[in-house]
């Protein structure tokens, strides 16, 4: 029987505990989730009618500091899933050393159905269902799936409406209101330096790589597009519409002007179509899953023909995927590093919030930089110490983090 998200995340944290010899004690200490919010969103809908929603947000781990994690808008939300991701962001946070436990949070809706009016509203109504439970030093929700920058200013104004002015209470906000420089690009940008540092390792560079990238939104589009200007070929790319291939290379910046005029990438001008099923196996350097979870399984990772796997979206392979990738010898990237730009320049804009003060964009760059080169270092030191893979590393080198600080604080 295949393991739901949740499952999937404990099977990779439970070989980390397993080759640093910690007990069933820390398993369950580290495991168990603080608090899970299941909650009822009635709104009122453009039509006349009412329409309920359920929103969740499940706090894992706060022993390293304010639960901090994403809100997605997706009609698949489920408990399960925000408590896998909520977990990921504890041993995220850890692994980059931003002082942040884990926490996510989620709202099961079809937000392609909805009207910006019906969005804001559930929005506000969310935010007064769960506004006791968060705040600037408690829990800081961010974008995710689905959601974006307009929405976490109606998520920060209706919070301060409350609580007086706390921008710090929200992080990936506009630029305009209180956002950071450089935040929209963040996880993109930390997905190529991930995949740099991983190449330089190899004696490989960008420049000349091929990857196949499934998924087109925020973090696809902006990995794309800035591996694209070191020399990166982006053979294909993917979004829910359909995919992709040009041979030589798709012109990424051509590429986001037409998706910013048909909304999709499909029927990109010299591009063939290509299937998301397909687009996973295709032949490349570096495959990119992207978009959501567990798309490479025990079907289709034994068909994979790439030398790595970045994952830029969370949980994109399963247990079974990743321990095929493993024996193949393909190098998966896991998301706890991969991906870990986002919230890493999320601690950037909360600490400007805090400090009334900004940061240039360089700075914000070069301090995203420093801090991915950083967690690449401590995670090949641990795969030195222990020969394993670079995914079990970077839950040892997280886990050792987590309980260090629970140990120090005295939480047992």
């Amino acid at each position: 029987m295949a393991m739901n998200a949740a499952e999937t995340t404990n099977y990779f944290l439970r070989r980390a505990f397993e080759l640093i010899g910690m007990g069933r004690r820390y398993e369950v200490l580290l495991m168990t989730p603080s608090r899970e919010l299941r909650v009822e969103l009635p709104i009122p809908m453009d039509d006349g009618s009412i329409g309920n929603f359920i929103g969740y947000r499940v706090q894992h781990d706060n022993s390293r500091g304010p639960f901090k994690g994403g809100l997605r808008y997706h009609h698949e939300v489920n408990t399960d899933e925000v408590r896998s991701l909520a977990s990921l962001m504890t041993w995220k946070t850890a692994l980059v050393g931003v002082p942040f436990g884990g926490a996510k949070g989620g709202i099961e809706c079809d937000p392609r159905t909805m009207s910006s009016g019906e969005l804001e509203r559930l929005t506000r109504r969310f935010v007064d269902a769960i506004g006791d439970l968060i705040g600037p030093h408690t829990d800081i929700p961010a974008p995710d799936v689905n959601t974006n920058a307009q929405i976490m200013a109606w998520f920060f104004d209706q919070y301060s409406r409350r609580h007086g002015f706390q921008p710090a209470v929200v992080t990936g906000k506009p630029v305009e209101l209180h956002g950071s420089l450089g935040r929209g690009a963040a996880t993109g940008r930390g997905c190529m330096f991930a995949i740099r540092e991983c190449l330089r390792t190899d004696g490989a560079s960008l420049e000349g790589a091929r990857f196949v990238v499934q998924g087109f939104g925020n973090v696809g589009s902006w990995f794309a597009r800035l591996t694209h200007e070191r020399g990166g070929k982006i053979l294909a790319v993917s979004d829910v519409s359909g995919g992709i291939f040009k041979g030589d290379g798709l012109d990424i910046p051509a590429l986001q002007r037409h998706v910013a005029e048909t909304g999709s990438v499909v029927e990109f001008p010299g591009s063939e179509p290509i299937s998301n099923a397909d687009l996973l196996t295709h032949e490349c350097d570096v495959l990119v899953p992207a978009a959501l979870g567990h798309v490479l399984n025990a079907e289709n990772a034994g068909e994979v023909r790439a030398k790595y796997v970045l994952e830029g979206a969370n949980g994109p392979c399963t247990a079974e995927a990743s321990d095929i990738l493993d024996q193949r010898g393909v190098v998966t990237i896991p998301d706890i590093f991969a991906n870990a730009g986002g919230v890493t320049v999320s601690y950037f804009e909360w600490t400007q919030n805090l400090q009334n003060f900004r940061w240039t964009e360089d700075k914000v760059n070069e301090e995203l930089e420093k801090t991915m080169v950083g967690a690449y270092r401590g995670i090949r030191e641990v795969m030195s110490r222990y020969k394993c893979s670079m995914r079990t590393a970077a839950f040892v080198r997280a886990v050792e983090a987590v309980k260090t600080a629970t140990d120090m604080r005295g939480l047992q």
